[in-house]
């Protein structure tokens, strides 16, 4: 797999303008100032493609990026956890992420972003619970990467690991700045497009049919 090209398509803030279609996508989501956008970026070889800001809470929409010309699009989802801003704004940022789930027909993947230095949180551990319980295939991408020594960096590799049950080979360790696990990345990325490819269509409403 070989990103050659990226570009902005689009941002979605309802429900209505959520893209429905048969391009496969690969969300993009953790919590607030994980580094979602400079993943975004660095993994398509830009530094302005995705907005990147210190402050944290900054993507508000569902944005997406169209990659190789429709190979898969990059859907960079709103982060959460985000202690400064108001319940309503939560609400809003949450429902948003739900309902990208939900009426998504092309979703095949989603990419957990995890702070490498961080402890899994409480909202980490509810957006894995919430992939788990509705089926929906998902990675974990542990950011950056440059923070730490090497060991430093494998052992909390390793404790994040073990905190969500997940094996050790099971993450992902990346740096945007230090250009860090990029290759093993698109690997899986090529990995989730070939499964894509083979597996069976799944409607939405079959998805998330209560249980």
């Amino acid at each position: 797999m070989v990103i050659k090209s990226a570009e902005f398509i689009t941002s979605a803030g309802t429900v209505a303008q959520i893209i429905k279609g048969k391009v496969p996508e690969i969300a993009v989501v953790g919590r607030s100032n994980v580094g979602k956008s400079s993943f975004v970026n660095f993994m398509c070889n830009q530094s302005r493609l995705a907005k990147t800001s210190k402050e944290p809470g900054r993507t508000r929409l569902v944005n997406y990026f169209n990659i190789n010309k429709g190979e898969f699009y990059f859907v960079d989802l709103p982060g959460y956890g985000f202690a400064r801003v108001s319940d309503a704004e939560k609400q809003k940022w949450g429902t948003i992420i739900e309902s990208y789930f939900k009426e998504s027909t092309g979703l095949k993947n989603v990419f957990v972003l995890l702070d490498i230095r961080r402890d899994v949180s409480g909202d980490d551990i509810d957006m894995l619970n919430y992939l788990y319980h509705y089926n929906i295939p998902f990675t974990i991408i542990a950011t950056k990467g440059d923070k730490l020594s090497r060991s430093a960096g494998l052992k909390r590799k390793r404790e994040i690991a073990n905190s969500i049950k997940v094996g050790f080979d099971n993450v992902i360790l990346t740096s945007s700045l230090d250009k860090k696990g990029k290759e093993d990345v698109l690997a899986r990325i090529e990995q989730i497009l070939e499964h894509a490819k083979s597996a069976p269509v799944e409607e939405p409403e079959e998805l998330f049919k209560e249980v």
